[in-house]
């Protein structure tokens, strides 16, 4: 089967953005191996620029415009940090962008985006459709759409991360990565990082993590097809997707070998984890893949896992009062 993207696309977009992204650190934790039993390395995302892995697909697909779609400029539809990513992408090429975000989105990553120089258009996420929202204004106004996941340049990009945290174990020695872990949303990030584990460390276990409000993929990869859900009730904003992509879901049937899930009380106590043993604000969508393993909902004694923390832009309000609850 002929994917969407292969290694060679990956490959090539760690070039592009070795000038501009973050490599963000890989940590360690004593206390998180000793509770898992895991030699267990965190691929640190919320570092990323924008605070999120989400720069990493935005620019490698901006990057690639035309002099006349760069003059157009970008138009996307995100629920916050891949409307940030491709906000700061367009103004580091030096095009316009206009986001389409929900009224109910962070504040922060609204005020972001318009702070990256972008136009933010909100919608109503229960009655009205971003997608033909987006579809729209790309028309009327002659811009690119750069969908939040469901694009190979996006995922190419995404699957930098899991490149350079592989290159990472194995310059501290370690040897390959027995497990990877990784969030799934509409399926852009573990697509990327499936592809890109395939190729590097082929006995890689790729496991997804989904919020259990949200278990869409889950549940697509179980039946064969793609499975529309209603708007999940989750704390985890960036993986509130009512569907896996075309190009994500025929990759992760591929390359990914199973998708799990927690709860928003694991996602929480994850947060606590980060503040409390690794002095790291994590949003509730980047705790999604740590959470699996730290919970106890995947054990993986004895092995060499990595986790994809993939970002942390949450408002400091929200945070506080999750961290306390």
């Amino acid at each position: 089967m002929t994917l969407p993207i292969c290694f060679d696309d990956i490959a090539a977009a760690a070039r592009r953005l070795a000038p501009v992204a973050h490599r963000t650190p890989t940590l360690r934790s004593r206390t998180a191996d000793a509770r898992t039993g895991a030699s267990v390395f965190f691929k640190c995302e919320n570092l990323q620029r924008i605070g999120a892995f989400k720069f990493r697909g935005a620019y490698n697909a901006l990057s690639q415009f035309s002099e006349a779609q760069r003059r157009a400029g970008a138009v996307a539809f995100s629920s916050g940090n891949h409307a940030q990513a491709v906000a700061l992408s367009a103004r580091l090429l030096g095009m316009p962008a206009t986001i389409v975000m929900p009224k109910d989105a962070p504040a922060i990553k609204i005020e972001a985006t318009r702070g990256y120089g972008a136009e933010v258009v909100l919608y109503d996420r229960r009655h009205e459709d971003r997608e033909a929202i987006g579809a729209r204004l790309a028309k009327d106004r002659g811009m690119t759409l750069i969908p939040p996941y469901d694009h190979a340049h996006v995922m190419a990009g995404q699957g930098t991360a899991a490149l350079e945290l592989i290159e990472d174990v194995a310059a501290m020695g370690e040897g390959p990565l027995d497990a990877l872990l990784v969030c799934v949303g509409g399926g852009g990030l573990i697509s990327g990082c499936a592809v890109a584990a395939r190729h590097l460390a082929p006995a890689c276990k790729v496991i997804g993590v989904e919020p259990q409000a949200g278990n869409d993929v889950q549940q697509s990869l179980a039946l064969g097809r793609i499975v529309h859900i209603a708007l999940p009730e989750t704390i985890a904003d960036g993986a509130q997707t009512l569907h896996a992509g075309e190009l994500t879901f025929a990759v992760m049937r591929e390359c990914v070998d199973e998708v799990i899930t927690v709860t928003d009380a694991q996602l929480i106590a994850t947060m606590k984890f980060f503040a409390e043993r690794m002095k790291l604000v994590v949003e509730p969508t980047g705790c999604l893949a740590a959470a699996a393993l730290l919970q106890g909902v995947r054990h993986l004694e004895g092995q060499r896992v990595g986790v994809i923390v993939s970002g942390g832009n949450v408002d400091l309000a929200r945070y506080a009062a999750l961290l306390t609850s």
